[in-house]
């Protein structure tokens, strides 16, 4: 592999990891929100998107290694 493709992979795996990190922490900031221990429904709504894209990034990396192998 090429080393700006390399690079290139390296950046479509983390991704989905930092995402999902982000929506981790935008759960748990809800918590210290007040009102507290109440998981505003918007949250939610961000967080199944943030999940919904990351798993789309790693779909579509893996259809792609399929397809090349």
């Amino acid at each position: 592999m090429e080393p700006s493709r390399q690079k290139r992979q390296k950046t479509r795996n983390r991704l989905p990891v930092i995402l999902v990190a982000f929506g981790c922490i935008l759960i748990i900031t809800a918590f210290f929100v007040p009102p507290m221990g109440s998981i505003d429904p918007t949250v939610l709504t961000a967080f199944g998107e943030i999940l919904t894209f990351a798993g789309a990034v790693l779909g579509i990396d893996y259809k792609y290694k399929q397809e090349n192998s």
